[in-house]
């Protein structure tokens, strides 16, 4: 049995009692990323104890994340190690005893699920990857193992909201017109045009494109809450060396 810890979890209402949580960094004590501050001895132990609070005993599958668009499934779990992890950005399984993790400092991370199909998937939605397709890609692979993406009820997780992520002409430059409407106008800084990006609004678009009618997001703010969340761009902007991860779990049962 796992070390229990006590997390600042948050479950999503679509997801129902499915075994879930989007976890925080409670009060700063934990950083569940092996990039981020602090001893991978620790982390790991940690990332275990945080899989234990899902699922008692279960063992926990988080991939090597590139911010790119590959979905992989998961058949058994693999040593939960800094180096040596399959390298993805989203994973599925229809199998007991494993708990599905991302990490995430700003970036959305969604949590998916097919209760009749059991059949589970997690995916790191940041902008490049919601941008190629990780997202259509998790679906696919969740139907390979018998999911149906109409069943499919996906969660959005703490993440970047659109009033804190200020983009410039570059970042919006990759986005076609029919993505327009997820910009904000910004003031002006530096002399160059701004905008706020709606990165959750962005990912649920794409999930809908996908066929996923059942989304739900937690609406939670990584970057101005500080004293819950994680934040590459609050740590990048303070000029902090490194930043911390969240870790978002699910599982099939």
């Amino acid at each position: 049995m796992g070390e229990t810890i006590a997390f600042d979890i948050v479950r999503a209402d679509c997801l129902g009692d499915l075994p879930h949580g989007f976890f925080g960094h409670g009060g700063g004590a934990h950083q569940f990323g092996y990039g981020g501050p602090g001893d991978p001895t620790s982390v790991a132990r940690l990332r275990a104890a945080a899989a234990n609070a899902i699922v008692a005993g279960a063992s926990l599958a988080a991939p090597h994340q590139v911010h790119s668009p590959d979905a992989i499934a998961v058949d058994d779990s693999w040593d939960d190690l800094p180096e040596g992890r399959p390298v993805a950005d989203a994973v599925v399984t229809d199998r007991s005893g494993i708990v599905l993790g991302i990490v995430t400092a700003d970036c959305a991370p969604v949590l998916l699920a097919d209760r009749e199909a059991g059949v589970v998937g997690a995916a790191h939605a940041g902008w490049r990857g919601a941008h190629s397709g990780v997202l259509a890609n998790t679906i696919s692979a969740m139907e390979k193992l018998g999911a149906v993406r109409s069943r499919i009820a996906a969660a959005i997780g703490p993440a970047i909201a659109q009033a804190s992520y200020e983009v410039d002409e570059p970042f919006r430059a990759h986005f076609s017109a029919a993505e327009e409407r997820r910009f904000a106008g910004a003031p002006d800084r530096d002399g160059k045009a701004r905008w706020s990006f709606d990165l959750t609004g962005y990912v649920a678009d794409a999930l809908r494109a996908s066929g996923v009618a059942k989304i739900c997001d937690c609406a939670r703010d990584t970057f101005s809450h500080p004293e819950r969340y994680h934040s590459y761009r609050r740590a990048m902007m303070r000029g902090e060396p490194n930043y911390g991860r969240q870790i978002s779990l699910i599982a099939a049962g």
